[in-house]
């Protein structure tokens, strides 16, 4: 597992048996399953979100503009040294892949579903894979990941009760950092600190503005 299939499927190639006719039927239901999550789920708004819009707002533009994909790949039992090898090698195919500059960058998504991983299996897997790979990605190439499965515990960040990573097959999606991303950053010091790096100016008035919003200034008094 040294190299990715490098099948990337849009989720309208899934309906085309010609598309995926080499696909082994487990991956194809695999990828179906997270296919259905993201059109009934994931862009579509939720009364205990706790904000307005979709769940993620990020994915209804990357379906827009065909710059989502779903990928599947067997672990067959490995462990987290081939994770973090995998997903090393989905980055440099991430960034290979068109569009590479422009404003579309942003709004490209790779979706590695595992299509053989247990759901009990993923959350220790993923965990010690994504601590490994967070800082240097983020660092060098401002790669964002993020873990999805069954039983996820992470919540919403306007509603602590809500859990909106729990997707139906266990993923991982690698995507561009983006503006937005502090609010995930605020207790992790190092990618807050390289967030700021990155953004600049840019973060300080991004920064200003939610601070703006909020009645600091009464509860100081």
């Amino acid at each position: 597992m040294t190299t990715p299939t490098t099948s990337l499927f849009l989720l309208d190639h899934l309906a085309d048996d010609a598309m995926t006719s080499e696909l082994a039927r487990g991956d194809l239901d695999a990828l179906r399953a997270v296919a259905d999550w993201i059109e009934t789920f994931v862009v579509r708004p939720h009364k205990d979100l706790g904000r307005p819009g979709p769940v993620c707002p990020f994915v209804p533009g990357a379906l827009e503009r065909n710059t989502l994909w779903l990928a599947p790949e067997q672990l067959a039992g490995q462990g987290v040294p081939q994770v973090v090898e995998l997903l090393n090698r989905y980055q440099t195919l991430f960034l290979d892949t068109p569009p590479t500059d422009g404003d579309d960058v942003d709004g490209k998504v790779i979706v590695v579903v595992f299509t053989d991983l247990p759901a009990d299996r993923a959350q220790g897997l993923f965990a010690d894979a994504l601590q490994r790979l967070a800082i240097p990605s983020y660092g060098d190439h401002g790669i964002v990941f993020g873990a999805f499965y069954e039983g996820n515990e992470g919540t919403a960040i306007y509603n602590g009760s809500f859990h909106p990573f729990t997707s139906p097959v266990p993923f991982v999606f690698v995507r561009r950092g983006v503006i937005s991303d502090w609010k995930f950053f605020l207790d992790n010091e190092e990618l807050l600190r390289l967030w700021g790096r990155r953004f600049g100016e840019s973060a300080v008035s991004t920064l200003a503005g939610e601070l703006r919003r909020l009645p600091w200034r009464a509860w100081h008094d």
